[in-house]
């Protein structure tokens, strides 16, 4: 395949470049053979002409397809080169977040400087088990493939972990240290793994610090080795440490720091235990304030020290050892203030009362004076003489500097040998792992001693690196039978040659070190004499005589000569240490003691001292004092090689740490630091050699699923490996670009990417075709839709037209017709307007006209009036006046006639003939004067009455004359007055005229006002009452709202009582949950017990606890359930336990164990009772829930009284038996008759018995309407007093028999005052258990608060005096607890036959006055005592059925037949379900009928223990685990349902109610068994689990279900399993049939529904958990056909559930965060509206899992997109107001809290038969 055929338009290449060291680019035009330079376009758009070089025609580099960017294996890139494997994993590191990445063999990890959420249990528990190529690449995966091979391959592994100082080696070999401590724990309970995890922080303490790269960097190098038992449990560990940093002890540059150890020294100073040491802060010292910043970010020294001494503490290290160490620092602070001041130019002194040297001396217990002048004075010896010479300034300084250094040196010697002796372990080693931290390659400004040393180092580790690389190319080109050709590869033997052969570097130092004049200068000299323009590797620089330049594997490196030989040398002024070996502290005496005292158990630590502390090789103990002279070059030599056996003789994991960025900022990518760190740790030489090979390599079954696209039909044979090779030949020409191997095809460097090229082309062409098809398709089908639509256009356009027209002259007419009528209407109405204007004006006119005449006619008329009245008052005064005259003559004239006639009548009178005269006729004329008078009286009277009245007429007519009069004089005077006054009157009237019309204008425009007035008043009326309206529905929308919101409160109540509801069921299964944890935590205690038990059986003798009876108050836990002894010992014997103090270290590991177990049961007793009272608050909540929700009383009320009907239908059928009986008594005569067995005694004895019965029914219905009565008090009184009345009055109607009145009231009496004091008793009882429960509760915590104080002072201990404390608090417990339950057994004992008799006496009473009753009923003539023998106990003796007998010598044959040896598959396979439990049962009853205690107690605790031990035995077994689940929980029903409580004998029938138990009440067992099911169905889980862990993922995940939906992509080293099903790979199939295999097992042994439904949900999560946690960890499963695939396979384990009606027990819930995972791979991600549809779509997954899943989204195809940086921020921005676990990964682990509720049998006992199989012929039954 010519270059050419790549280096096409658009194909993308990367080109050097200054700043990110390599740039992408696209050409723009092919590449031809001539051409002389590329045309290429960079990504920013701009164009380049990239020149070729004219002599090698070197083309750039080719850049992978999409699809390959960002695998998890580097080596799986089609194109393997620098620039591709910066880009992979800056891709990874940035965009994806992920900081581990396969390089082959090699972890890549970047140092994202950020915590990430990676490293927890979960997650280890996810690696735990799987194939390393099967996971993400992780710290994790490389640990469990060492650790499994190491179990595989038995053989030792090492885990190397290089990088430079700041990328996080120290934290990666921590995490893999934890890794193996997890995922093995150790082979004993002394906790070895958390020694070897607790000895970082001591070493991170005096050996890390402060650097200007890393906050924490480690400045010694050490190899841990973790020990191994042959179960592959960590039994130890050992460190070995090298080259340590001792000149970081007197010197730190700028903005670094001490050792961590002096800065949380000083940080502690405050503390009183550090009181003695003189401590100040750490600015105060010389040795910890140079670098100038004290404090790290994030850190505090004072807890940090808390941490280290309790590290210390936990590795054996005791306080006065610490307190020792901590004074041997103090000491080194204090000598680095010491100051020395000149004497003269040669000497020096430090004055007399030198504050820090004193508390130096006192600290180290040695003298001032001999220190002192040590300090400024050195010995010189000769042959003959001893001079002692006094020393300068500045050679005291070096001295005091050199002594603190060696201090530090034997220090850290001292921990590390102290912490190795505390990780040894006496067991025998049989493998190890390794872990080595050490530093990378090391390059400075200035680069010296140290950097020399760190940097042969890693040209050995590199040469190891580099031949294991070959040697597993090797291996894999012969194990798939490839030509093997020599691939060259870079050998970096001549470099180290030239530093450690014969006359190298190291030697020609040593060499000069000899040398009494030796200096730097000579030596450079020799060096230049010696390798100068000999080996290539060897420069001189050009400006330098003092400095050489090495060329090694990374890069050339500069050194100065500088210091060499003195660090190398690494003096120590001896007499310097006579003195601190003379020092009375004893610590300072075993630092500097011997070697061969000191060493350590483990093995030869490594060696040396100066600048840089390398520990000498101890092996050789008897040559001391030569040791002491080997140069610092030669033991670290040594020690190197001693490493590289090692590291030779293990199969090596290689971990290389990349630093990012120089500035420690989070997840920031420096492509220049990165490709410098990438050339110096050999990643990049592991890809050169890789591609100098065959690099890609595939199965014949991948090569095919992947391209078989670039297959024709014909092509494809039925053998897969044949149709490989012929399209191989077909499709690449050349031969030597790819090799067939036996299982795979090995591919040369670009020829998987020209694969790739030919598949995309073939399936972007065959895209263009379906493109073409399609397209014609939908442009013909948009032609014919365009044609039909253009055709429906035109007809609607043409009638539309037409429908315009006829509407146009329709309009046309109708507007003619709308303006002749309009004209018509403006010309009538301009005329009528006329008219009315005319008519208007005519009428005003008129108007005006006729009200001027009328004016006129008005003034004449009333001018006509005026003159009237004076005229008429002018007669009427002249009248007057006349008649006044006229009277006043005729009164003259009438006077003066009346004298005249007066006179002449005197005259007359005075004669006598007058009289007579007068008198003649005087008579008539009397009578007719008398009648004349009588009719004038009359008329006079009639006139009187008409002159009344007209005199009143006249009066009132006067009086008006004269008003008249008076107002007519009025008048007139005003008229006489006013005369004067007409012209003015005139005038006035004119102007009142005037008045007038302005009051009518006025009047008019009041009028107009007035109208206005109105007509606004009666619109803000109507305004008001629109605002009225409104206001109403506006209260009709507050009420409605008020409604609302009423409603609204009443739903949030119900929720929020929901949810206080679910709340305590939450709290409820949490104590559940709790409780079962405890309960399979002491299981594994108690199986360790027993194998503790079994291992010291032949060595000690330990007495065993035997059985004893509790009463209900105490769990039986203890007794039955822990031990399986029947034997119980003395007091003395506990107590002569006193001599156990002495037994080796495995007896008071025992003891401790059974503390423990004791201390666990205790909690577990403590915590039972809180789950019963969470239990009992939840029922009360519950009932208190149901009680305000019942708020009407109807259907309570109308329960009563059916329930008084049928208490009187009761009444009736007793009265009618009683009668019968009646009947029946009255045909016998005599006694006889009515003996036994005579047909009245068995219809009497009938009876009897039916009415016993009955009484007890009533006696139930009775209780439950007396607890209905007391919580409804005041509603029953009112019922009572209303209704209760009228059935009482109709039965006493009804009952004839006054003695049967009688009769019924004293029994209900009876019955009423027997029910009230058992529930009095039964109410003092609970609270005497309650109070009792609170007290032990109580005495619990206080113990417990003892026992924690008793163990943190044992802790503080020595380890002798604390195993001899231990075993002294042992014993006295052990006698208390036994004094104790002595003292219960005994209350007990006393108690129970007290009861026993007791009931007994009430028994006997009892039956006395019932079957007195009847017999007083029947006979009264018969005594009480005659029916008592023949009618009670013969017919109990008689009726007594559905138990089986035993014998006592038969109860472990029964065990032996009915548990140990029965085996689910053989003979219980044809029985009934739970039959074992009904055996066992129908013993217990039988046990429970002869009242026999002790065998209750055999049997039950034999039988709970034979389960376990068959369990033990067999718990791998699904079936037998299944079948012992079922049975148990039968047994525990059965113990319910014949218990005879209330809540359980409602389910039964008579019959059964008569099998239940008489004697015993085993509540306290029903809760041992409801443990041992719990334990059981744990064991059962784990079972279940253990099959279906192998099959899930491949079964879920990596099988195609779907074929063809995804394709395989290529893959690296690092092989993952196939997805395609070959044979023996587990398929959706075989989880399928596996959950069918589980479910028919259960249904065969007969397990209740509800505890299925319960299986089957833990089931479903244990699948949907595991794949939902390989799916976050495996970066080639998230992708779109991946999604599909698991969906589908969703759907199948929704259609398993549905076929077996299992869809409501809550197990499609527990799949809905993966099926929520499976939709998120396939949603569109890329809008702000498609974030939003994701949020709302993933309520299931948390936040992390979400992002997580989106940076791991991975294109299978190149038509796919990635998921956008963008688009996953915007995400965590809606997100972030969740509040939810941060945890990544779900608990696998998690098992739900399994109840199990009753589920009463409907199988009589009686009806049961024993198989013979079962071998239980010696069971009779009875």
């Amino acid at each position: 395949m010519a270059a050419s055929e790549l280096y096409t338009k658009y194909a993308r290449v990367w080109i050097p470049d200054a700043e990110d060291v390599w740039k992408s680019a696209e050409l723009a035009k092919d590449y031809k053979q001539k051409d002389t330079a590329l045309h290429l376009q960079l990504e920013d758009g701009t164009t380049l002409q990239y020149k070729l070089d004219p002599k090698t025609k070197n083309l750039p580099h080719l850049r992978n397809p999409d699809i390959l960017v960002g695998e998890n294996d580097l080596t799986a890139l089609s194109y393997l080169h620098e620039p591709a494997v910066l880009h992979n994993l800056k891709v990874r590191f940035i965009d994806s977040k992920l900081i581990y990445t396969y390089c082959g063999i090699v972890l890549v990890a970047i140092n994202p400087y950020e915590t990430l959420p990676i490293y927890g249990s979960d997650i280890i528990n996810a690696y735990s088990g799987q194939n390393m190529g099967d996971m993400d690449p992780h710290i994790f995966a490389v640990a469990e493939e060492a650790y499994k091979q190491m179990a595989r391959d038995e053989r030792n592994q090492s885990i190397i972990v290089s990088g430079e100082s700041g990328a996080g080696k120290t934290v990666s070999a921590k995490y893999a240290m934890r890794y193996f401590a997890t995922v093995s724990g150790s082979a004993s309970e002394a906790n070895v793994e958390e020694k070897v995890l607790a000895s970082n922080p001591i070493m991170e303490a005096i050996g890390n610090a402060k650097t200007t790269r890393n906050d924490n960097s480690s400045r010694f190098g050490k190899y841990i080795e973790i020990g191994f038992d042959k179960r592959y449990h960590i039994i130890g560990a050992n460190m070995r440490t090298y080259l340590l940093e001792k000149s970081r002890v007197v010197f730190q540059a700028d903005e670094e720091r001490n050792y961590h150890i002096f800065y949380q020294l000083c940080g502690s100073a405050n503390l009183p235990d550090f009181k003695d040491l003189k401590l100040a802060r750490a600015d105060n010292f010389h040795y910890t304030n140079q670098g100038r910043n004290l404090i790290i970010d994030g850190v505090e020294d004072a807890k940090e020290m808390l941490t280290t001494r309790n590290a210390f503490s936990l590795l054996g290290i005791n306080e006065s050892y610490q307190m020792g160490l901590f004074k041997v620092l103090a000491a080194i602070l204090h000598l680095g203030n010491v100051e020395v001041k000149d004497r003269d130019s040669d000497s020096s002194s430090i004055p007399p009362n030198n504050k820090h040297l004193t508390v130096f001396c006192d600290l180290m217990g040695v003298t001032y004076q001999d220190m002192s002048h040590w300090l400024c004075h050195k010995k010189l010896k000769t042959a003959t003489e001893t001079y002692i010479k006094p020393v300068p300034k500045l050679q005291a300084i070096n001295a005091r500097d050199a002594l603190a250094k060696h201090i530090y040196a034997k220090l850290f010697t001292w921990i590390v040998d102290h912490v190795n002796e505390s990780l040894h372990s006496t067991v025998k080693q049989h493998s190890f792992i390794g872990v080595l931290d050490i530093y990378g390659f090391e390059t400075f400004e200035i680069n010296s001693f140290e950097q020399f040393c760190i940097n042969y180092a890693n040209e050995k580790l590199q040469q190891q690196f580099n031949m294991h690389v070959f040697k597993l190319e090797q291996e894999e080109y012969m194990k798939e039978q490839i030509p093997w050709t020599l691939i060259d590869f870079y050998d970096n033997q001549p470099c180290i040659n030239l530093i450690e052969a014969k006359m190298g570097v190291l030697d020609l130092l040593d060499e000069e070190c000899k040398m009494p004049k030796g200096s730097d200068e000579s030596w450079a000299q020799k060096l230049y004499n010696t390798h100068l323009k000999k080996c290539a590797l060897f420069e001189k620089p050009r400006m330098s005589n003092k400095a050489f330049i090495i060329q090694h594997f990374a890069d050339k490196v500069e050194y100065q000569c500088e210091g060499f030989l003195e660090k190398n040398k690494d003096t120590v002024n001896e007499e310097q240490i006579h003195v601190l070996k003379a020092s009375k502290f004893d610590l300072l005496v075993e630092l500097f003691q011997d070697d061969e005292k000191t060493s350590s158990p483990t093995g030869p630590p490594p060696g040396g001292r100066t600048r840089l502390s390398v520990k000498p090789d101890k092996s050789r103990g008897g040559q001391s004092s030569k040791e002491h002279k080997k140069t610092v070059g030669l033991q670290f030599r040594n020690s190197l090689q001693l490493l590289m056996e090692t590291l030779n003789a293990t199969t090596p994991h290689y971990v290389r740490c990349i630093k990012p960025n120089d500035f420690k900022f989070p997840f920031t990518f420096d492509p220049k630091r990165a490709v410098q760190q990438l050339r110096a740790c050999g990643v990049l030489e592991t890809i050169r050699i890789s591609a100098a090979g065959f690099p890609s390599r595939w199965t014949y079954q991948e090569f095919f699923s992947r391209y078989r696209v670039l297959m024709k039909q014909k092509d494809v044979l039925t053998d897969k490996k044949l149709t490989c090779k012929n399209v191989l030949e077909r499709l690449v020409q050349d031969p030597d670009k790819y090799q067939f191997g036996k299982t795979k095809i090995f591919f040369r460097a670009g020829q998987v990417a020209y694969l790739e090229k030919l598949r995309a082309d073939k399936l972007r062409a065959a895209c263009i075709r379906i493109q073409k098809t399609i397209r014609c398709w939908l442009a013909r089908k948009k032609y014919l839709r365009m044609k039909k639509a253009a055709i429906t256009i035109q007809r609607r356009v043409r009638g539309y037209q037409a429908r315009c027209l006829a509407k146009f002259l329709r309009r046309t007419r109708a507007a003619i017709i709308i303006q002749k009528c309009q004209r018509m209407y403006v010309a009538r109405e301009l005329y009528r307007r006329k008219r009315a204007a005319a008519i208007a004006l005519q009428c005003l006119l008129r108007a005006y006209m006729a009200r001027q005449l009328y004016q006129a006619l008005l003034r004449e008329h009333k001018a006509i009036i005026i003159q009237k009245w004076v005229r008429g008052w002018l007669a009427r005064q002249w009248f007057k006046r006349s008649l006044a005259a006229i009277v006043y003559l005729q009164c003259c004239v009438r006077r003066m006639k009346a004298k005249r006639e007066l006179k002449k009548l005197k005259i007359e009178a005075r004669s006598v003939e007058h009289f007579k005269k007068l008198n003649i006729g005087m008579e008539n004329k009397i009578m007719q004067l008398q009648r004349k008078v009588d009719e004038q009286s009359k008329e006079n009277k009639s006139l009187s009455e008409r002159l009344t009245g007209l005199e009143n007429t006249y009066t009132i007519e006067g009086e008006r004359l004269r008003g008249e009069l008076a107002r007519l004089r009025g008048f007139e005077e005003e008229a006489k007055s006013n005369a004067s006054r007409v012209v003015s009157l005139l005038e006035e009237l004119v102007r009142l005229r005037k008045e007038l019309e302005a009051t009518q204008s006025e009047k008019k425009v009041i009028e107009d006002w007035a109208d206005k007035y109105r007509n606004e008043m009666e619109a803000m009326v109507a305004e008001l009452k629109e605002q009225n309206n409104l206001l109403k529905s506006e209260k009709n929308n507050l009420n409605r709202l008020i409604q609302e919101q009423d409603q609204v409160m009443t739903d949030k109540m119900q929720k929020a009582l929901a949810e206080q509801t679910k709340e305590l069921e939450n709290d409820l299964n949490e104590e559940r949950t709790r409780y079962q944890n405890l309960l399979s935590e002491h299981l594994r205690l108690e199986e360790r017990y027993d194998d503790l038990k079994e291992e010291i059986t032949l060595t000690v003798a330990v007495p065993k606890p035997g059985h004893r009876r509790t009463d209900s108050t105490h769990s039986s836990n203890e007794s039955e359930c822990t031990y399986n002894s029947e034997i119980a010992e003395s007091e003395e014997s506990s107590r002569g336990r006193e001599d156990v103090t002495k037994a080796p270290l495995d007896m008071s590991l025992f003891l401790k164990l059974q503390k423990r177990v004791t201390e666990l049961e205790q909690e577990k007793q403590s915590l039972q009772n809180e789950l019963d009272r969470k239990d009992e608050q939840f029922q009360r909540a519950r009932a208190r829930d149901e009680e305000e929700h019942k708020k009407s009383r109807g259907a309570e009320l109308e329960y009563e009284s059916l329930k008084r009907q049928e208490l009187e239908s009761e009444n009736k059928k007793l009265k009618h038996d009683l009668n019968q009986i009646r009947q029946s008594m009255s045909g016998i005569a005599g006694a006889s008759s009515a003996a036994p067995g005579s047909p009245a005694y068995k219809v009497l004895l009938d009876q009897l018995n039916a009415s016993n019965e009955e009484l007890e029914v009533r006696k139930e219905e009775v209780l439950i309407l007396r607890s209905q009565l007391v919580s409804q008090k005041e509603a029953r009184q009112h019922k009572d007093t209303m209704t209760e009345p009228m059935p009482y009055t109709e039965e006493l109607k009804n009952m004839k028999d006054a003695e049967e009145i009688t009769q019924a009231y004293l029994t209900l009496k009876e019955t009423n005052r027997l029910l009230e004091s058992q529930m009095q008793s039964q109410r003092r009882s609970h609270d005497n258990l309650v109070e009792s429960l609170r007290g032990e509760l109580q005495s619990l915590k206080e113990e417990n608060n003892r026992q924690q104080q008793l163990l943190a002072q044992n802790l503080q201990l020595p380890p002798e005096a604390r195993i001899e404390a231990s075993l002294q608090h042992e014993i006295t417990r052990l006698t208390n607890e036994n004094l104790d339950l002595m003292e219960q057994l005994e209350k007990q004992d006393k108690t129970v036959r007290k009861l026993k008799k007791q009931l007994k006496v009430f028994a006997k009473k009892i039956g006395e006055l019932e079957v007195g009753g009847q017999v007083e009923n029947i006979s009264p003539g018969q005594t009480v005592d005659e029916p008592i023998r023949p009618v009670n106990i013969p017919r109990k003796e008689k009726d007594f059925q559905g138990m089986l007998e035993y014998k006592k010598d038969d109860e472990l044959k029964l065990v032996k037949n009915l548990i140990l040896e029965l085996k689910p598959r053989g003979v219980a396979v044809n029985m009934i379900p739970g039959l074992p439990a009904y055996i066992l049962f129908m013993c217990l009853r039988h046990a429970d009928y002869l009242n026999d205690d002790q065998k209750v107690r055999t049997l039950l605790t034999s039988s709970i223990n034979s389960i376990k031990k068959i369990l033990k035995k067999r718990g791998d077994d699904f079936e037998t685990v299944s079948f012992w689940l079922s049975n148990t929980c039968r047994f525990l029903h059965c113990l319910k349902q014949y218990s005879g409580e209330e809540a359980f004998t409602k389910y039964n029938t008579n019959k059964q109610n008569d099998h239940c138990l008489n004697n015993f009440d085993l509540a306290e067992y029903r809760q041992v068994l409801s443990d041992l099911a719990i334990q059981i169905y744990q064991q059962l889980i784990k079972c279940m689990e253990n099959i279906l862990q192998p099959m899930i993922v491949s079964g879920m995940l990596e099988h195609e279900t779907i074929q063809g939906v995804s394709g395989v992509k290529p893959t690296g080293l690092r092989k993952r399993t196939s997805s395609i099903a070959d044979e023996g790979t587990y398929t959706l199939d075989s989880i399928l049939r596996q959950l069918n295999s589980f479910h028919s097992i259960m249904c065969q042994h007969g397990t209740d529904p509800e505890l299925m439904k319960q299986v089957v949900r833990q089931q479903f999560y244990i699948i949907g958990a595991v794949t939902l946690n390989n799916l976050l960890l495996r970066k080639d499963m998230c992708s779109w056909s991946k999604g599909m695939q698991i969906r589908y396979n969703v759907s199948q384990l929704e259609e398993w559930l549905r076929d077996k009606n299992l869809m409501n027990c809550g197990a499609k819930e527990t799949l809905e965060p993966l099926i929520q995972a499976a939709q998120l791979l396939q949603v569109k991600k890329k809008t702000d509206e498609d974030a939003e549809a994701i949020c709302s779509m993933c309520h299931a997954l948390t936040t992390s899992q979400i992002v997580k899943v989106l940076n791991l989204y991975t294109p299978v195809n190149e038509f796919e997109e990635r998921v956008s940086v963008t688009f996953i921020r915007t995400i965590q921005t809606r997100l972030r107001d969740r509040k939810e676990s941060p945890q990544l990964l779900m608990d696998t682990k998690l098992i739900y809290p399994v109840t199990f509720p009753f589920n009463p049998s409907s199988l009589a006992l009686e009806t049961i038969q024993i198989p013979g199989s079962l071998n239980l012929g010696f069971l009779t039954r009875v």
